[in-house]
């Protein structure tokens, strides 16, 4: 519930100081995909290609907030919105602190991309669709996690028993069975270049 008497307190060193310090602008650039689909290892190779363009990023990943910020969550519906929306929280915070913010999270629903959406300024939320096909998704199943989808040790599993609705209007869609992890990369620096957020 809202409270009326908490007021955004504004600072005189505001996101463009911030920004005019760092030489880019900021953004949250959400990584968006089933599991397996290489959103972590494609926002990781890709925070890499930034640190050695001496750029200011932070990669918030979808396991690594279930450690802390989110440990209290399990993974029914309600929980994983609710998780999305700390997330956003969070992401819109380190976008006013100036910086590339990289988010890896299978963010299944369009309403909870749209969630986190509302916590980033206007022009500074780029939406990446990591559309690599299930059945190579299944395939790789790196963490094991679809043999358990499938043999009902898992529910409410995105791609097997709950659907995953993809971005109608993705900035840019990325199937890794495809491409390679560096042509990704390049055009995701390509893209940040388009849009003014590097040089």
């Amino acid at each position: 519930m809202k409270n009326n008497d908490i007021k955004w307190q504004s600072h005189d060193v505001d996101v463009v100081a911030r920004e005019a310090l760092f030489g880019q602008q900021s953004a949250v650039i959400w990584f968006t995909g089933l599991s397996g689909s290489g959103k972590s290892t494609v926002a990781n190779a890709l925070e890499q290609a930034l640190a050695a363009r001496g750029q200011f990023t932070y990669l918030l990943d979808g396991d690594n907030v279930r450690h802390g910020l989110c440990a209290d969550l399990g993974f029914s519906a309600q929980d994983r919105t609710e998780n999305l929306r700390r997330v956003g929280a969070v992401a819109g915070l380190m976008v006013d602190a100036g910086l590339l913010v990289l988010s890896a999270f299978i963010s299944p629903y369009r309403h909870q991309r749209e969630l986190v959406k509302s916590f980033i300024p206007n022009g500074k939320f780029i939406e990446v669709h990591i559309a690599t096909p299930l059945e190579v998704c299944e395939q790789r199943d790196v963490k094991g996690l679809y043999k358990k989808a499938r043999a009902g040790e898992i529910s409410h599993f995105t791609g097997i028993s709950d659907p995953y609705e993809a971005p109608e209007h993705a900035d840019l869609v990325l199937d890794t069975s495809t491409l390679s992890l560096e042509d990704s990369v390049q055009q995701l620096l390509q893209l940040l270049k388009v849009k003014g957020m590097i040089s």
